[in-house]
């Protein structure tokens, strides 16, 4: 699979192939007016199909080297930019004249040599491209052009020492300066030829080479290398090494690097240590026992980055395999992208190290003498996996900043919904800045464009200090062409350094073995990949105490389907089984702990072999599986009984032993319930599911029935405020779902941010679903009972009852709770069947009814619900109001507010969890607390009383 980079970063040297595009006139001056017609006949490397209804040329000119140089065009924008006309043979047209449409200076027009050139539809998600190899087009430009006959451009020449090899290159337009330089050193001169060739010979180390061509004002410059074999040294490696970077914990100008490189001949380590020109004793030894190669490197100075990539050789490659592999190490904890970096705002990642001038491709980077984060919490106890609510976030979509940051700062927000978990959207090394993750190429390396390392560890210290474990989504099925043990064994048949594996690939198959494939494919039968896993499992653990894991995609971890059955890759897979049994216990053997969750939504049997494992160990083990209820509850919500039944977000009907389904009515995968709500829900009477406050009066009834359900839940970001933007939201704000479309569909998209901008909290309608569910999620952790059994007819009905019960608890205790709700558009007579008569308690308030007929029906309105229990919810209702002795008043606030108590410090916070004012003197209970000046919101307010107490309160400011 190619990379997934912004395409006008592609520097391929490929001929426009005349069946795609043509260029009138064919040889043109920088200076003149070129035509350039783009034909869709042909499928190949066409995702625009025949006949696309808008077509933009995303264009760039520059030199040999860099045709890029001068981009025009915004990727995604339609904006006009690059737009092309269509002609009557449904050919697409656009005519320039290239030093004004690139604005380019003298200078530029001097070196302009060659044009880059990709048509995109108008979201810039589909495109056409240079066929076969699907890189993009390049024109020439000018009359003047060189040609390297041998060796090719850009290539790598592997001979061995005291070898040579001949320099041979064409120009046009007559007669050429030539110069040769190898390693900055200029070697060899021919001030007028048009046909040019030097011999040279006796080379004993690895060479750099240019040959600069100038033709008046014009250079054309042409490179390519030569890689000297240096006879592999074998010498068996110290112990205790593991793959990539091990630090000498003794002497910081020392570390070591291990590579685990079958087939491969020789190795060098080139960076900034050795200039990148890597000599013979940066030539990695090999072990004889293992097969590995290791290098250990001396001279390092303790704190200072240092940058570096393995020169990877196979002298005699399969075919389209090439013989050198340039790459960072498939270990690294850090790299630099010259694709990404340089649009990473600063605010997010500080000092950040600079990616080396002249080299590509990714590369690692390697610092002794680090200071260790200096965590405040070293022994977290992890919250029960039955008492989980989990909150889902994408980092890049949670607030404007999309950052670690904005987590941090809005931790009070977390706080007072009161959930447990938060769990993170992939967090790897991404292709991409503008991405959910999942297309991962470095696992064990955090992605820049979220923070820093210290600043995700401040996070996680954070978390942990407010009684919330954090959870990292993982894709660990597959990964990206930027992979290192993909790029090392690959088809590179075009030769841009990116492909898919070959047959020699000890990592990755050829060809997926399911039904569900993006990027490259695992196999997980593989003991190296195995290896591979293990590392990373190990490195979040034990750097970032990570408290789970959720494993995206584990339908993919078989080796017994193909890509085009479903059936099988759906069934029962015995190798898939054991293998995220045996990655489990591995996790379990670093923390007994740990919390292992599956995305498989796969059949039951298999689904039962994870959720029963190990669980009746002490700490019970068990994995927790991913219990999609998507359309289940969306047809409640929306007031549509067919295919409402609820009844499988209990473990019990999934033939799991204990509680261990997290299941939800949302996740990032599926649409919005509100979106779904407004746009098709009941509509029938005076009762209107489409209108924005019906729809947010429903939602509360939601959680009612959902999170309290016994076993893990989870919550996908703002759906407690309910969120009513399509997931398939546009960066310009309109909605497209449609993947087939010409456009594409905009699931990936940058979100707005509208629950920050808009101060959603101060929506009495969206606040009440935050509260509400505030209130169930602090039922479901501080009451034992809803660590029970939930009893729930099996049927489609917009009257939903449901039963939980724990009979290991006492009479005196909370152990009967029954939950009623209508999601019916009028009014309704629930049937009830109370466990038994007497005193209930509604358990949002803890108020009595008096229950005289179990069978009694109830009157509950449309979109309500009720929560009543055989006990007051003492121990939930005292947590959540924590505080109620003080009183603030009045309350909303217009100017000021007064509280009952002297107080020695008040601090007011946004909801969002920023502090927006402060009181630090003593303050006697008559004093008045001037909030004039706050905007219309909510807030919340900490006050330290005299005797160091702190209570939390909240009012809203008018």
């Amino acid at each position: 699979m190619k990379k997934t980079v912004l395409l006008f970063l592609l520097l391929l040297s490929v001929v426009a192939n005349s069946q795609q595009i043509t260029v009138s006139p064919a040889i043109f001056q920088v200076d003149e007016p070129v035509t350039i017609t783009a034909s869709f006949a042909s499928p190949d490397c066409n995702e625009m199909g025949a006949n696309p209804t808008k077509v933009y040329m995303h264009s760039g000119i520059g030199s040999e080297a860099n045709p890029w140089a001068s981009a025009k065009g915004n990727w995604g924008a339609d904006d006009g930019i690059g737009l092309m006309t269509k002609n009557a043979d449904d050919t697409w047209s656009i005519t320039i004249t290239p030093s004004v449409y690139f604005g380019l200076t003298t200078i530029q027009q001097n070196e302009a040599t060659k044009m880059g050139l990709v048509f995109r539809n108008a979201a810039g998600s589909q495109t056409l491209k240079q066929a076969p190899s699907c890189s993009d087009f390049f024109v020439k430009v000018g009359s003047f052009q060189v040609s390297l006959t041998t060796p090719a451009e850009n290539s790598a020449i592997i001979i061995t020492s005291g070898s040579g090899f001949n320099i041979t290159a064409t120009n046009t337009n007559g007669a050429a300066s030539y110069l040769l330089k190898a390693n900055g050193n200029l070697i060899d001169t021919n001030a007028s030829t048009s046909n040019y060739s030097y011999s040279h010979t006796d080379i004993t180390s690895n060479q750099t080479y240019e040959l600069s061509v100038t033709q008046g004002v014009t250079t054309v410059v042409k490179k390519f290398s030569v890689v000297v074999n240096p006879n592999t040294v074998s010498e068996t490696m110290p112990s205790g090494l593991v793959d990539g970077i091990n630090y000498n914990a003794a002497d910081v100008t020392k570390a070591t690097l291990v590579l685990d490189a079958p087939l491969k001949d020789f190795v060098y380590v080139a960076g900034n240590f050795n200039d990148w020109q890597p000599s013979s004793a940066y030539a990695m030894k090999k072990d004889p026992v293992t097969g590995k190669f290791w290098l250990e490197l001396t001279g390092l100075v303790s704190g200072e980055n240092n940058t570096y990539q393995y020169w990877v050789v196979e002298t005699t490659p399969i075919a389209n395999s090439p013989s050198l592999v340039k790459t960072a190490d498939p270990y690294s904890t850090l790299v630099l992208s010259p694709y990404d970096d340089a649009t990473i705002p600063a605010t997010s990642y500080p000092n950040m190290p600079v990616y080396p001038a002249g080299q590509s491709f990714e590369v690692s980077v390697l610092k002794t003498g680090q200071t260790p984060y200096n965590w405040q919490v070293t022994n977290f106890a992890k919250p029960e996996k039955e008492k989980l609510v989990v909150y889902e976030v994408l980092v890049r979509d949670f607030d404007a900043a999309r950052n670690y940051k904005s987590l941090i700062d809005k931790m009070e927000y977390f706080k007072t919904l009161k959930i447990n978990a938060i769990e993170l959207m992939p967090v790897m090394e991404f292709e991409g800045n503008e991405s959910w993750g999942y297309n991962t190429s470095f696992h064990m390396a955090l992605d820049k464009f979220y923070g820093t390392s210290d600043k995700l560890k401040e996070l996680i210290d954070l978390c942990h200090q407010n009684g919330i474990a954090v959870i990292l989504d993982v894709a660990l099925n597959h990964a990206f062409g930027r992979n290192p043990m993909v790029r090392m064994w690959m088809n590179d048949p075009d030769g841009d350094g990116f492909g898919s594996p070959t047959i020699e690939n000890p990592y990755f198959n050829t060809v997926a073995k399911h039904a569900y494939n993006v990027g490259e494919d695992f196999n997980h039968q593989s003991l190296k990949t195995q290896n591979y896993v293990e590392r990373v499992v190990k490195q979040w653990i034990e750097e970032y105490k990570i408290d789970g894991f959720r494993w995206d995609l584990t339908k993919g971890f078989t080796q017994n389907c193909t890509a085009n059955d479903g059936s099988c890759t759906d069934s029962y897979q015995q190798d898939r089984v054991d293998v995220l049994k045996k990655y489990a216990d591995y996790s379990w053997s670093l923390d007994p702990t740990h919390y292992t969750i599956f995305e498989h939504l796969g059949s039951d049997p298999e689904e039962q072999q994870w959720a029963n494992y190990r669980i009746a160990e002490t700490p019970s083990k068990g994995v927790m599986m991913w219990g999609k209820m998507t359309n289940q509850y969306n047809q409640l919500s929306m007031g549509y009984a067919s295919d409402s039944d609820i009844s499988r977000m209990t473990s019990t009907s999934r033939g799991f032993t204990a509680n261990r389904l997290m299941g939800y009515a949302e996740s990032h995968d599926e649409e919005r319930l509100m979106y779904k709500n407004v746009q098709y829900g009941n509509s029938g009477g005076t009762y209107n599911v489409k209108n924005i406050d019906t729809a947010l009066s429903r939602m509360s009834a939601i959680g009612a029935v959902s999170l309290l359900v016994p076993g893990p839940k989870m919550i996908w970001h703002f759906g407690e405020l309910g969120w009513e933007n399509s997931i398939f939201t546009c960066n310009d704000n309109t909605v497209n779902s449609d993947f087939d479309a010409i456009s594409g569909d905009c699931k990936l998209d940058k979100k707005p941010q509208p629950q920050w901008l808009n101060n959603w909290l101060g929506n009495s309608n969206r606040n009440k679903i935050y509260n509400d569910w505030a209130k169930m999620i602090t039922l479901k952790i501080k009451e034992p009972v809803f660590s029970g059994t939930a009893t729930m007819a099996s049927v489609s009905s917009l009257a939903v009852n449901i039963k939980i019960s724990d009979n290991n608890l006492s009479a005196t205790q909370l152990k009967d709770v029954l939950i009623l709700a209508n999601f019916d558009v009028i009014a309704q007579n629930i049937p009830t069947a109370f466990q038994y008569a007497g005193t209930w308690y509604d358990l949002m308030d803890n108020t009595m009814i008096n229950v005289t007929d179990v069978n009694l029906a109830m009157n509950i309105p449309a979109g309500e619900y009720r929560i009543y229990g055989n006990k007051p919810a003492n121990l939930a209702i005292a947590d959540f109001e924590k505080g109620n002795s003080v009183n603030l008043y009045p309350n909303p606030v217009s100017d000021y507010f007064t509280l009952n108590i002297t107080t020695t410090k008040v601090q007011i916070y946004s909801v969002s969890g920023q502090l927006v004012k402060s009181f630090n003197a003593n303050k006697n209970s008559d004093f008045q607390f001037g909030v004039s000046e706050l905007k219309t919101g909510l807030y919340v307010v900490k006050a330290n009383d005299e005797k160091g107490k702190v209570q939390v309160m909240k009012f809203i400011k008018k």
